[in-house]
């Protein structure tokens, strides 16, 4: 057993050593991260961060603005691609690899499958991601194997619904270019009948809408409101062969966008076809909505739920001054039941960065927040490339402006993970020392989340609320809670504040219960894992254990039993 730990990365970002990188630079002026980029080294640098799985993201085809004709791949009108790179979330074509990706475009998808089986040689697996809501405007696809049919063909493209039809069709309407008129080009986009967009616009798209992609029809007529399952709609036909595609290719999980977009029906039809074919394959939600979780987990079948709408948002207001550490346990409270499945993280390509103007300014400040989201239970914990750098995402690309993002519609070059990749190795040495130790943090704590076994595989025990706001503790900064087996108990205490804080933490006679710990000894060795440092401290329900916790951070106390 070991706890997931996940890496997400863009191929297109992380393999791109051009330096001095232009705002809405083509691919000829800033370069593109490849496959083959990805090297044994960079691998064996991302295991050694205390990662197991890679969440390869952008990999399969999707619209951009670079010309690929030339391989049999169609242009795509600038109007419908957002960026010189394009989303990676307008799929153009579901069962072929995207061309920037490969060093030679005609053997891109053997150039995927090497990385698969390079990631699997060292000691990782592989995520990608699969989008079910929407595809691109322009999809056409080439490479859809025999006896199935791409999206669309054979729709009914007079009536806004039909049980067969993949999209939905809005009669008479027009697409408005709503962009820069040098986006529109010299010919205006021109698309009869409208479809529907992907996030659920039943009109023409503004700037402000999704508007480079289309929305799917999984026999829900968005008019009544009527769900039209049987028989079995033929665009969950065609997405269940788009898995099985990709999972025979060795994938060893899906992270699934936006799925409260599609039925839950959906997905309890599905997923279990994948695992019965594939066993071992996991299922990870994208999901912004808490009260549907368990309807997702129990009859959707998901292994994974993203945790934003909750632990996310929480950490980051503590972070930021704006609520209280004591939230966090109300917030823990509101998932108990599926812990378990709520995957925890400080940053992906939607959020911004840590470091940002945006945040929290510097990564540091998030040491506290990275130890409570890693290590309060079971649940896997992601991580997206640069977050370990103290990357800020304060460039101005291209598309997405300075937003304290890390773009994924321009085709740019990420400073922190150049310097990290230096001539290949991956040694780091052209990394300032803020940034060696912030990364020294990150792959001790992500490490121990493993060879712990307290931390891998123990029970959760907030002590919150045996610490009530006092002189000895402030309960508004300082967030503490034991992991445990009947092997080792672990004390963790965070502080969120910007100075150390002395505090007197009270493990109170019923958490020793919990674990069937004797606690008669007065005072007890405790090894803290994040220093290495030793200390007797009393492990008793009567004696507070005083202990100074550093700004930011937090300390985790190990005690034998």
């Amino acid at each position: 057993m070991s706890r997931i730990i996940i890496y997400q990365l863009l191929p297109r970002l992380f393999g791109n050593s051009t330096a001095n990188s232009v705002a809405n630079g083509t691919i000829e002026q800033n370069g593109c991260g490849k496959f083959n980029d990805i090297t044994p080294k960079a691998l064996r640098a991302i295991r050694d961060l205390g990662a197991t799985h890679v969440w390869y993201t952008g990999v399969i085809e999707h619209t951009t603005r670079t010309d690929y004709s030339e391989y049999g791949i169609p242009t795509d009108h600038p109007a419908i691609v957002k960026g010189e790179a394009g989303s990676p979330y307008a799929i153009k074509d579901y069962y072929d690899n995207d061309p920037d990706l490969a060093v030679d475009v005609t053997k891109r998808r053997e150039e995927f499958k090497a990385l698969i089986e390079r990631t699997h040689k060292a000691g990782l697996k592989v995520i990608m991601d699969f989008i079910p809501n929407h595809v691109a405007r322009h999809y056409h696809s080439d490479n859809t194997p025999k006896g199935t049919y791409p999206f669309g063909e054979f729709d009914d493209k007079e009536t806004f619904f039909a049980g067969h039809n993949n999209f939905y069709y809005l009669g008479n309407q027009s697409y408005s270019c709503n962009l820069d008129a040098k986006d529109c080009a010299e010919t205006e986009y021109n698309e009869e009948p409208l479809r529907a967009t992907g996030n659920d616009c039943f009109g023409s798209p503004s700037r402000n809408d999704w508007y480079d992609t289309v929305k799917l029809n999984y026999g829900i007529d968005y008019r009544t409101g009527n769900r039209s399952f049987s028989p079995v709609p033929n665009t969950w036909v065609k997405m269940l062969k788009i898995l099985q595609y990709w999972a025979s290719q060795r994938i060893d999980g899906f992270r699934c966008d936006m799925v409260e977009m599609t039925p839950v029906e959906f997905w309890a039809w599905a997923v279990p076809k994948i695992k019965e074919q594939f066993p071992g394959i996991i299922f990870i939600g994208e999901i912004y909505q808490p009260h549907i979780y368990r309807l997702f987990i129990k009859q959707g079948c998901f292994d994974y739920l993203y945790d934003k709408v909750g632990l996310y948002d929480t950490l980051r207001g503590v972070m930021n001054g704006q609520t209280s550490a004591n939230d966090i346990s109300y917030t823990l409270q509101s998932t108990a039941d599926i812990r378990h499945n709520m995957l925890t993280f400080l940053e992906n390509h939607d959020e911004q960065r840590i470091a940002s103007d945006f945040f929290a300014a510097k990564a540091e400040r998030a040491l506290a927040a990275l130890i409570v989201s890693a290590t309060i239970g079971t649940q896997p914990f992601m991580l997206y490339a640069g977050q370990e750098l103290g990357e800020r995402g304060m460039d101005k690309e291209g598309y997405s402006g300075v937003d304290g993002r890390t773009t994924i519609f321009d085709y740019w070059s990420v400073d922190t993970l150049r310097r990290w990749k230096g001539d290949g190795n991956y040694t780091g040495e052209l990394l300032t020392e803020e940034e060696k130790s912030l990364q020294a943090f990150y792959s001790n704590l992500l490490n121990l989340c493993n060879s712990n076994e307290a931390l891998r595989e123990g029970l959760f025990y907030g002590l919150q609320y045996a610490n009530p706001y006092s002189d000895k503790y402030d309960s508004n900064h300082i967030f503490s809670f034991l992991r445990g087996t009947d092997r080792e108990l672990l004390l963790i205490v965070t502080n969120f504040s910007g100075i150390d804080k002395e505090c007197g933490v009270t493990v109170p006679e019923e958490a020793f219960a919990f674990y069937g710990v004797s606690y008669n000894d007065k005072t007890r060795k405790a090894k803290e894992l994040l220093s290495g440092n030793t200390i007797e401290l009393p492990l008793n329900a009567y004696d507070a254990i005083n202990i100074t916790v550093p700004a930011n951070s937090g300390v985790i106390l190990k005690f034998n039993i």
